[in-house]
């Protein structure tokens, strides 16, 4: 079996910066801390996949990069504790559908990767908004009649 060959150490460090500097362009994105924890230091993310190698993974997580990427995680997470704080509170709705509905849901969700959670509220929201939006041109519109209705009851009223 043959065995890896160790990356030389100016290789671990360009690769460190790289991986920082798309951490970097992510953080700046102003990701969710979960989201941001995912595609950067997550199983799949870019670290473990720039750093297959348990050695290599080691010996970035005592770079000074590391530290930078870990830096920003603990900032996404502190301001996203203080946004919880101002937040409505939260209720739970358990909702009982089809399993090939909630397939459908979590495939889309994986695509767009987001939760399935997040994508049903996203989906109710834009269901709310559009009915929003229904209702008020429908008011608008018998707003419209009841004053055209006035307007032809003066001029029927001056007639006389």
């Amino acid at each position: 079996m043959p065995t890896k060959t160790p990356r030389p150490p100016q290789a671990d460090a360009h690769a460190a910066t790289a991986v920082l500097q798309v951490a970097e362009r992510l953080h700046a994105m102003e990701p969710e801390w979960v989201v941001f924890f995912r595609e950067v230091l997550g199983v799949e993310g870019i670290v473990r996949r720039t750093f297959s190698d348990p050695d290599a993974l080691m010996r970035f997580e005592c770079s000074p990069q590391y530290a930078r990427i870990r830096e920003m995680l603990d900032g996404l997470r502190a301001r996203q504790q203080d946004s919880q704080s101002q937040r409505e509170t939260q209720r739970v709705v358990t909702v009982r559908m089809p399993r090939s509905l909630h397939e459908t849901l979590k495939s889309e969700a994986g695509q767009m990767r987001v939760s399935v959670n997040t994508l049903c509220i996203s989906k109710l929201v834009k269901l709310l908004d559009e009915q929003e939006g229904r209702d008020l041109e429908a008011r608008r519109d018998a707003a419209g009649l009841a004053a055209a209705g006035e307007a032809k009851i003066k001029r029927t009223g001056a007639d006389l």
